[in-house]
This record gives structure tokens, sequence and C-alpha cells, in this order.
């Protein structure tokens, strides 16, 4: 399933989301694509300082990459993730080495971390198409590097438009269990978001108005709004946030309590 209708070259623009070790010179590099979706791959020998693209198969790196369908082993089919059945990268070039312009900055690096672990984590099927969760991603990378706003900001706002692709965007003025228009003044992660007074349920939080707003505005891309917003207000809209992703996810993003609020 995985290399359905990929021909055994084949080339495409990529975001470099994860790497680890393999063997003594090799690395397993996870790669978030624009038209195959998440894919891993072998990069031979890119650990070695002779490598002519080793540095550029860093994580958060943006390239055009070429890679070589291999064809899977009998292990890999059943689950069992033999690297003779991944694909071989053949070629890189740099695009955007947003992940080397990121790494002296901690707050936007630390926030370029947990993007890619969250693309890693909402893709999880590999080989399918998720164009816009890679646009999402590039966009997200690209904002930072260029130190357009807060890191912090940009990192949510990736977070919860990824949400909502994935369909699990929360509601923030209508009611997420019986859609009584809102604003209301209560949430909970586990209902879907903002709640009313008639199914609020026990251990629901009352956050500012103003955080609530700034979600909005992060989901909407309204920067103006988003840029305003104090720092309690950015914090709660954090948490909420984070909050919300994991609970979908039912289990951690291991790299969000490292970002620099």
């Amino acid at each position: 399933m995985r290399h359905h209708g990929r021909v055994p070259l084949y080339r495409d623009e990529a975001v470099v989301l994860r790497v680890h070790k393999l063997g003594e010179a090799d690395r397993i590099v996870t790669l978030l694509t624009r038209r195959h979706g998440r894919i891993r791959a072998v990069g031979k020998g890119v650990r070695r300082t002779t490598s002519r693209y080793g540095a550029r198969l860093e994580p958060g790196s943006h390239i055009d990459v070429q890679l070589h369908t291999r064809t899977a082993e009998p292990d890999a089919e059943r689950g069992h993730g033999r690297p003779g059945g991944l694909d071989l990268v053949t070629q890189v070039e740099t695009v955007e080495n947003y992940g080397a312009k990121l790494s002296m900055d901690y707050s936007a690096w630390t926030a370029a971390v947990a993007i890619c672990e969250t693309a890693e984590r909402l893709t999880a099927e590999e080989g399918e198409p998720a164009l816009r969760q890679y646009l999402l991603v590039v966009g997200a990378l690209r904002a930072l590097a260029g130190g357009e706003h807060d890191s912090s900001k940009i990192l949510d706002a990736f977070l919860i438009r990824s949400m909502s692709l994935a369909g699990w965007e929360p509601a923030l003025s209508d009611c997420a269990v019986c859609s009584a228009p809102g604003p209301h003044a209560a949430f909970q992660v586990a209902a879907g978001g903002t709640v009313c007074p008639n199914c609020r349920p026990t251990g629901s939080v009352r956050p500012k108005l103003e955080s609530l707003q700034l979600m909005s505005a992060l989901l909407s891309g309204d920067w103006v709004s988003a840029d305003a917003a104090d720092d309690p207000a950015s914090r709660e809209a954090s948490g909420l946030i984070a909050a919300h992703l994991q609970w979908h996810l039912e289990r951690g993003i291991r790299s969000l309590p490292l970002v620099d609020r």
C-alpha cells in the first residue's frame, strides 16, 4: 500500500520531521512531502563528514529530494519495520534550511521541534497525501525563521489549524454539545470546546474572553488581533490548545513542555 502509484525513482518537495541513527553511518529520515504524504527513507552514509547531503537532512529542513522506491521485505509488510522496506534517498537539494536558521533561537527552535513532532503524529498513514498539512508546516517554519510573530503564537496557530484539518477544531463561540449560540463562558476539552450553562460538564474551566478571542484569531489568521493579545491571554490560550490537542491524540507531544512560552 505504501508504494501504490509510485514509480521506482521519484522526486518531491519535503520537510524533514525527524531523523534517527541506523547503523554506523546511515540515518532513517521521516519526511512530510508535498505529494506523497509522510515517508520514511534511508539516507545512506549521511552521518559521515564526507557526505554530500548529510547537513541537508536535518529536522526543519525544507528540501527537494529524489527517492528510490525499495520493495518491502516480508517482515516490513507485517509491520516489523525492517529498513530494507524503506525508500532510499538518492539526491537532496536545499530549498530553505529553516532548522539551521532557528537553531540559535531557543524559543523558535523548540516551537519548530513541536511543529515537526505534531505533524508526524497527525499524518499517521505513510504514503497518504497530506498537502494541506505539508503547507501548514512550511508556512509555520517560514514564519518562525522570518520572526514575523511571537514564536509561541506561531506554534499555537499551527496547532489549532492542524486540529481543524484533522476534524478536531474546538468550538470557540457556539456550544460544542448543543450548538446554542454563544459566546459561552465555560470550556471543556472533552466536550469539544465552549459549552453553554445547560451542557456544562463538571470540571469545565472559565477562560478569559480574551483567550478565546485569541484562539479564534489564530485559527482564522487574524494576526493583527493575535499580535495585540496580552501575555496572560496568550498563556491561557496556549494551555487550552495544548490540552485540546493532546486529549484527541490520547498521549502527549513530548516536545511541548520544552517550548519557551
